[in-house]
């Protein structure tokens, strides 16, 4: 089926509610706008949001189109093992980043992951961060406005340049306007909003394939097989629809790339800095893994109804998997459905797109210009700055969005990103966490030669010198091999160099402590319903549990 095949007969009530979301996206802006006095109101909410608005912040900021479109894309491709990225790629590190991790994030007193880098290194590992994470935001808020365009190309005859611009305008208003509390709040609606969106397609889909189980039971006799219905089946060796063995899901996917992404990806942890106190930012990650272990439902089910109706999926002259998503969308829903359904792809673009933008003007501000350019001027220009540092990054998401087309599957692309920013980064930051006699220089050292093995590996990959044989499996050794590169030149390069005295490291490694911090507790925090420990367990059971049927 070509693109223009799944063009969507749309009415006036669809563009109707769509232009209603439009509305209610901007006048978030507009009453965001008026609480924004300083950089702080800008950059962080002012640090003023409870858990629950930045838990669901949080979740939203990363259910993009790119994770929508990608992870059904991964469900068509590969079969329950996509599961993977959220029971074992995500919970785990999310538990993980609110429990051990976002009390040394909020207590510095920090607005970006770099600044934190800084604190603990130097300038220069700031500088490199910095420089990477804008990197990389312009690339994947490119993959979002790609994934965008790709709906409204094909489902409403939208032209390409069009897509973009409508979409990058709104973002760009919004963002512009409120800050990141206008970003958080929408995200918050979006969040609703994605979910009308897809819950339709998911259940219209399981009627016409005869429930979960005529679904199993077409996904036996489709390409994936029975192995499609696995997640642990034959991972001892390669012989699995992933081709990607235990070791590389449990270390490349479950450790480096999930603990890299989760705990040092500003534009997630930036919604949990905005969070009103210590314990309001420890809950947000944990708040959001609930969801999070849910959300497969109506992503990979999509996948897998799409790969058993449409059997020239990801075939050559047929759609891509990419298209999973707008190809059952053309199949199933009515007008008034219809748009409810595209508005909330667009409303996780939006979310998505946003976290990016967020992310990078609050880096390019503090930890590049600010930090290294020009540190000397008045609070509410580097507020300007913010505000032109937006326009910039959506510019530059635009540009970007090309490179996102050239990819038959976005989320390998997008996992190939991750794998070169944020694993190796990740090795840096929680050895220079729980290992205090790492110097300065180790920290800017190996986070180099960390990037730069992940992009020797899949380089080495393309140019078919090392079979890893999936780009999904690739990325996984790839964040492997950067975590083990990364840390071993840490090592060596703290062994010829000066640590830094311990006065300087209070607050910021595991095991030295900031006296001069005041507690920030509110009356309630005691309560094992508000415990990071309490509710971050639950989840990680509940993602060990959910694993069981499909071993």
């Amino acid at each position: 089926m070509a693109a223009q095949d799944l063009r969507l007969d749309v009415n006036a009530l669809d563009y109707a509610i769509l232009a209603l979301y439009f509305l209610v996206v901007l006048g978030i802006g507009f009453a965001a706008r008026r609480a924004v006095r300083t950089s702080l109101d800008f950059f962080l909410s002012g640090r003023a949001l409870p858990a629950w608005i930045t838990g669901l912040a949080f979740v939203s900021a990363n259910l993009g189109a790119t994770e929508i479109l990608g992870m059904a894309a991964n469900g068509a491709q590969y079969g329950l093992m996509t599961v993977h990225y959220y029971w074992i790629g995500a919970v785990p590190a999310m538990v993980f980043l609110g429990i051990v991790m976002m009390p040394f994030y909020y207590r510095s007193k920090v607005h970006s992951v770099p600044e934190f880098m800084r604190r603990r290194f130097n300038g220069a590992t700031q500088l490199f961060n910095a420089s990477t994470f804008a990197i990389a935001q312009i690339l994947i808020a490119g993959i979002n406005l790609y994934a965008l365009a790709l709906i409204m190309e094909s489902l409403l005859g939208w032209p390409l340049w069009l897509s973009i611009v409508v979409s990058a305008a709104i973002v760009l208003a919004y963002i512009t306007l409120g800050g990141l509390s206008s970003a958080i709040y929408n995200e918050v609606m979006q969040f609703f909003v994605i979910l009308a969106g897809l819950v339709p397609i998911v259940v219209l889909g399981l009627v016409r394939v005869g429930g979960f189980s005529g679904l199993g039971e077409k996904v036996r006799q489709s390409v994936l097989g029975d192995g499609g219905l696995h997640t642990w089946a034959h991972t001892a060796g390669t012989d699995n629809p992933l081709n990607a063995n235990w070791i590389g899901i449990v270390f490349g996917l479950g450790f480096v790339l999930s603990f890299g992404y989760w705990t040092t990806n500003f534009a997630e942890v930036q919604r949990a800095l905005s969070a009103r106190n210590t314990n309001a930012a420890r809950l947000t990650p944990i708040v959001a893994a609930y969801p999070k272990l849910v959300i497969p439902v109506v992503t990979v089910i999509p996948g897998l109804v799409a790969l058993v109706l449409f059997n020239n999926i990801g075939k050559n002259g047929g759609p891509t998997y990419n298209q999973a998503i707008p190809l059952l969308m053309d199949t199933f829903l009515p007008n008034g459905v219809l748009g409810i359904a595209v508005t909330g792809l667009l409303a996780s673009f939006m979310a998505g797109m946003a976290a990016n933008i967020s992310g990078f003007n609050t880096v390019f501000t503090y930890d590049i210009w600010k930090s290294h350019i020009q540190g000397d001027r008045p609070d509410e220009w580097y507020v300007r700055l913010g505000r032109i540092a937006t326009v910039v990054g959506v510019l530059g998401g635009i540009g970007t969005a090309f490179i996102a087309a050239g990819f038959n599957n976005i989320m390998n692309y997008l996992q190939s990103l991750f794998s070169f920013f944020n694993a190796p980064l990740f090795a840096t930051f929680i050895i220079g966490l729980f290992w205090r006699r790492m110097t300065a220089w180790a920290g800017f050292w190996g986070l180099a030669s960390g990037t730069a093995a992940a992009f020797a590996s899949y380089i080495l990959f393309k140019a078919g010198v090392v079979d890893f044989g999936t780009e999904l499996n690739a990325s996984f050794w790839g964040a492997g091999i950067a975590f083990v590169v990364d840390a071993v030149v840490s090592v060596v390069v703290t062994l010829v160099t000066t640590p830094k005295p311990e006065a300087e490291l209070r607050g910021l490694v595991y095991g030295l402590s900031d006296a001069s911090i005041a507690d920030d507790a509110l009356a309630g925090d005691a309560a094992w319903y508000r415990s990071p420990v309490v509710l971050g367990a639950g989840a990680v059971v509940l993602a060990a549990a959910f694993y069981l049927p499909f071993i």
